[in-house]
């Protein structure tokens, strides 16, 4: 372990597209990078190509692809999205704001849900993206 805690680096995630974990453990808490949809071969939820080559980008599947990605990231530590204290969203368009609280909320309770700030960027990482999460969550003792 590092002077900064432990690293966490899935092997079944998509890898970072520089020299971070997809997670840290420091003291009590978890600090999940942020995350996307991208799947491991590189590939992305919440993107439709038709057969013309016209591409159509999904937010409330995007949403919870990242979700899920949390999910299984925090569970390698032997916690779960109710250990969530709080997420910071970053939108590429608040025009998804809606779609992205559709799906958002199947996961998240106003009572128990982490607390949230959710914030417009001019780009992400790949064009297809639409939404990137990150999260900082509890561990179970």
């Amino acid at each position: 372990m590092s002077k900064n805690g432990e690293a966490f680096i899935l092997d079944d995630r998509a890898r970072a597209l520089a020299n971070y974990p997809h997670m840290r453990k420091a003291g009590d808490f978890l600090f999940v990078s942020g995350i996307s949809s991208r799947r491991p071969d590189n590939t992305y939820e919440g993107v439709h190509v038709d057969e013309n080559g016209k591409v159509t980008l999904n937010i409330e599947e995007q949403t919870r692809a990242v979700i899920e990605n949390i999910r299984t990231i925090l569970k390698s530590a032997g916690a779960d999205l109710e250990n969530i204290i709080d997420l910071t969203v970053f939108l590429v368009d608040m025009k998804d704001y809606n779609g992205f609280n559709l799906a958002y909320n199947d996961y998240f309770k106003i009572e128990t849900g982490p607390t949230r700030t959710t914030v417009a960027v001019h780009q992400l990482p790949n064009p297809n993206l639409l939404i990137e999460i990150k999260a900082t969550a509890l561990c179970n003792k």
